[in-house]
């Protein structure tokens, strides 16, 4: 049945509107593919579709200036990135297209003839073979940029198959037929298929969708499915580490692009450092602006040894790019780039293009520090490290760092200058993270290598039976009585109480969408937990 969705209109629109007439560049995002999602910004006519129950249809241009259309289409082209789809502005390339493997999104002022509302399409018109195509009111958006883009590629999300992503609180009633989203800053998330116009990441998504709280969508698999004519993008580097990428230098410089096209796609590339130096890369997803504006893939770099050893992994907490800054022995090294999750995203859908800028100084030079090396191991409840600094600079601090998520490091403790090791005992269970923070007298701060433990307490202790919380509970098999309390990654409790023997439900209302940490206290020990809110 041919059902259409209103896409959901932030404003009305005063009287009045205008239009700029400018040429529209043309663009494609993929070439090669022969599904096309064509931007239209000119102007048409419709005839002979499902909306012309009343005759023709006369749209006139989108009323943006050429910039703007660029924008537009470079924000909608890295949202469909991940698929073997061609997003365009050219008509000719639409046209050429199988009929039953292209849409026309006509981005215009002209909205009087449906209502208001942002946008319209019909759910699973993408293959229908008929040229029925959606439309984008740029008018009722103000003409802004970034408003219409999400609104182009939510419509496009209802050709393509996809209803509305919503919002249900803990007894299942819903608060929303578009899910708003969470967050701030460049790593403030919402679903493409919900409202996304007030964060920045906004990306696919695997959840609720508006037929009810228990009607979960993973717009990935709709998407892919086959029904629409196309999948994913080919995967264009290796992620194996015997058949990498290897990036050309030029004057000590690489620059490389790539795409992470599945959440599971991990790129792999190989490097040579000719002599000891500094190793810098910039870790870029693709944007619109600063910020990482438009961008959809959260970046983790990975930095191994010849020998496949992890030496380090950065990924910012708060951005979506990356960056490294190191110094290297001569050698052969490997760089494995994948998307990740934060605070309020997974890694379901965390994936785009991104640019690789590789640059190696004084590869020549003494290196003034000789040696940063990091050893841990656990023993019984206690965890036990020592390290080695070999620098011609003087050591002005030293800090342990730990890593419960596997990205964000925070301090563990600061020794003196001169300590060389350090014991504490466990509170956590599961794998950690840690490196050693040292600064020289000559400013620079240098890093170790990162050494993972694994809890493996011996003991009978609380565990959750899922990191993943979807209802309004979150169930722990408990062997005894144990206190239970429930922090955010701000460190703010947000639940306490404690736990019967046996299978307990703790109620999860009142947690927003998010990472949370469960510590389980009881028998002088501590043990915690990770687990996401959706």
């Amino acid at each position: 049945m041919k059902n259409p969705i209103r896409a959901f209109c932030l404003l009305l629109l005063l009287a009045g509107t205008f239009q700029v007439h400018a040429q529209v560049p043309v663009l494609n995002s993929h070439p090669s593919s022969s599904a096309v999602l064509f931007l239209d910004f000119d102007g048409h006519t419709v005839n002979g579709t499902a909306w012309n129950y009343n005759g023709p249809i006369v749209c006139g241009g989108s009323g943006l200036d050429q910039n703007q259309a660029k924008e537009v289409f470079h924000r909608v082209s890295e949202d469909f990135a991940p698929f073997d789809l061609n997003v365009t502005t050219d008509s000719t390339v639409f046209l050429h297209a199988p009929a039953d493997k292209r849409m026309r999104v006509i981005i215009t002022i002209s909205s009087s003839w449906y209502g208001v509302a942002g946008g319209v399409a019909f759910v699973g018109s993408f293959n229908w073979g008929d040229d029925t195509p959606c439309f984008i009111f740029s008018a009722l958006h103000q003409y802004r940029v970034k408003d219409i883009s999400e609104a182009t590629s939510h419509e496009a999300g209802h050709t393509l198959g996809l209803f509305h992503q919503s919002n249900y609180d803990a007894a299942c009633n819903k608060l929303s037929d578009y899910h708003w989203g969470t967050g701030t800053g460049e790593i403030g998330w919402a679903p493409i298929m919900g409202a996304g116009y007030s964060k920045n990441f906004t990306v696919w998504h695997n959840g609720a969708n508006s037929w009810g709280c228990d009607s979960y969508q993973s717009d990935l698999e709709i998407i892919t499915s086959g029904a629409n004519g196309f999948g994913y993008r080919t995967d264009d580097h290796s992620n194996s580490f015997v058949t990498p990428t290897i990036p050309v230098f030029t004057a000590n410089q690489f620059s490389v692009a790539g795409v992470i096209e599945k959440n599971t796609d991990k790129d792999l590339f190989r490097f040579i450092m000719p002599g000891t130096g500094l190793f810098q890369l910039d870790a870029i997803p693709n944007n619109v602006g600063s910020g990482n504006l438009g961008s959809d893939l959260d970046m983790q770099v990975s930095l191994y040894s010849e020998t496949q050893t992890l030496l380090s992994v950065y990924n910012p907490g708060t951005l979506l790019s990356s960056l490294v800054d190191t110094f290297l022995n001569a050698g052969t090294y490997y760089l494995r780039i994948e998307g990740r999750g934060n605070a309020y995203a997974s890694n379901y859908a965390s994936l785009g293009s991104y640019s690789l800028l590789g640059k190696i100084t004084n590869a020549s030079s003494p290196l003034p520090l000789h040696r940063l090396e990091l050893t841990g191991s656990q023993n019984g409840d206690k965890r036990q490290f020592s390290w080695i600094i070999d620098a011609d600079e003087e050591v002005m601090e030293q800090v342990l760092e730990v890593a419960v998520d596997g990205k964000n490091f925070i301090p563990l403790t600061g020794t003196t200058n001169e300590t060389r090791n350090y014991i504490y005992r466990a509170t956590d269970a599961g794998k950690s993270q840690y490196r050693l923070n040292v600064t020289f007298s000559n400013g620079r701060r240098s890093y170790s290598n990162v050494v993972t433990i694994n809890f493996s307490d011996a003991g009978p202790h609380p565990k959750l039976a899922g990191n993943l919380v979807r209802s309004s509970s979150i169930y722990v098999s408990s062997p005894a009585k144990f206190n239970y309390t429930v922090i955010d990654f701000n460190g703010r409790v947000m639940k306490q109480g404690q736990l019967a023997n046996g299978i307990n439900e703790v109620n999860a209302s009142g947690l927003s969408a998010g990472m949370y940490v469960i510590r389980f206290d009881g028998n002088d020990q501590q043990w915690t937990e990770k687990f996401v809110r959706q």
